[in-house]
C-alpha cells in the first residue's frame, strides 16, 4: 500500500497529518517493522498498523500531535501483552511524526521515492467519465501508476490522487505510445467510435499486460467483429478483456464497477508479476 503519495495529496489540499510508523518490533507484532498509517486531523485514517488496541492508541496519540502547539514528534514503546491486552505478546516501538502544508515539497520526493521502489504497474485509463473518477480513487493505495487521458479538460476533477497524471491531449490515441512496455491500457470513454479505435491499436500493438474494455458481452461481440474486419489478428483479439471487473458483482454504480474493475487489475498484476519472475 502506498502511504507518502496519499501524504502528499493531503498536504496539497492543506491539510496536516501524522505519519505513523511500526519502527521497531521484537517478538510477536501485528505487523512488521515498516507498517505506516496517516492519520488527518478528522480522525479519519489511511493505512494500518495492525488494528486492535494498539492502533486505536496510536490514533490517539497521533490526533494529540495534530493539536495546537503540540510536538512534531513522538515515539512510544508497547508491550502488546499486558500494557494493551493483545494475545501476540511482543514489544513495538512506533513512531509519530507530524507534517504541515508547508512539508509538502519534501514529502514529494520521498513520495516520487516510494513509487519507485514500490514496482507500481502502469496503468493507461482512457475516459474521464463517472466510471472513471470512481476507479482512480480505488486505485489511490494500490500499486498503480496512472496516465488519466481524456480529450476533455473539464472532465476531471481538480484534486487528484497522487499517483495520477491528467492529460488532456487533442487525439488521445497518440498516447498510447507514450506507455511503457507491459503497461495496463483501460478504457472507458464518452465515444464508441474512440473506445474502438484504442482499444484495436492497444490489442495490434502487443505491447501490453493486459487491455480491457468497459462494456457488456454485447459490446465485446461487436468490437471484437469490427476488429477482425479492420485485421486486427483472432490471436490479438483474444486477449481483450471486457466486460472488466469480476464475475459476481453485477452493480452498475460507478463505486462498484471501479472496486470489482481494481480487484481484477490486482489480480492481472500477480499473474504479471508471477511470470516475470517465472521468465527470469
Amino acid at each position: 500500500m502506498l502511504i507518502l503519495p496519499r501524504l502528499r495529496s493531503l498536504l496539497e489540499q492543506g491539510q496536516a497529518a501524522v505519519l505513523v510508523t511500526v519502527e521497531r518490533v521484537e517478538g510477536s507484532a501485528p505487523r512488521e517493522a515498516g507498517a505506516r498509517m496517516i492519520v488527518r486531523t478528522t480522525g479519519d485514517f489511511h493505512g494500518t498498523i495492525g488494528g486492535g488496541t494498539l492502533e486505536w492508541e496510536a490514533l490517539h496519540l497521533a490526533r494529540d500531535l495534530l493539536a495546537p502547539g503540540a510536538r512534531p514528534v513522538l515515539r512510544r514503546d508497547f508491550a502488546l501483552g499486558p500494557e494493551l491486552s493483545q494475545c501476540c505478546g511482543g514489544r513495538v516501538r512506533i513512531h509519530f511524526e507530524r507534517f504541515r502544508p508547508e512539508d509538502r515539497d519534501r514529502v514529494a520526493a520521498l513520495a516520487q521515492a516510494e513509487i519507485a521502489a514500490s514496482n507500481a504497474t502502469s496503468l493507461g485509463l482512457f475516459g474521464a467519465g463517472h466510471v472513471g473518477r470512481a476507479l482512480v480513487l480505488a486505485l489511490a493505495p494500490l500499486p498503480f501508476i496512472v496516465r488519466w487521458i481524456d480529450e476533455r479538460a473539464d472532465a476531471f476533477p481538480a484534486a487528484v490522487p497522487a499517483n495520477v497524471t491528467k492529460l488532456a491531449p487533442k487525439e488521445p490515441l497518440s498516447e498510447l505510445d507514450a506507455l511503457p512496455e507491459g503497461a495496463f491500457v483501460l478504457v472507458m470513454t464518452h465515444s464508441h467510435p474512440l473506445d474502438l479505435a484504442i482499444t484495436a491499436k492497444a490489442l495490434e500493438s502487443d505491447r501490453f499486460a493486459y487491455v480491457g474494455l468497459i462494456g457488456s458481452a454485447t459490446k465485446r461481440a461487436r468490437f471484437l467483429h469490427r476488429m477482425e474486419e479492420a485485421g486486427v489478428s483472432a490471436q490479438q483479439r483474444a486477449r481483450l478483456v471486457c466486460p472488466i471487473g469480476l464475475r459476481g458483482i453485477e452493480g452498475k454504480e460507478p463505486a462498484i464497477i471501479a472496486a470489482s474493475t481494481a480487484a481484477a487489475l490486482l489480480i492481472a498484476r500477480e499473474t504479471q508479476l508471477k511470470e516475470v519472475a517465472h521468465d527470469n
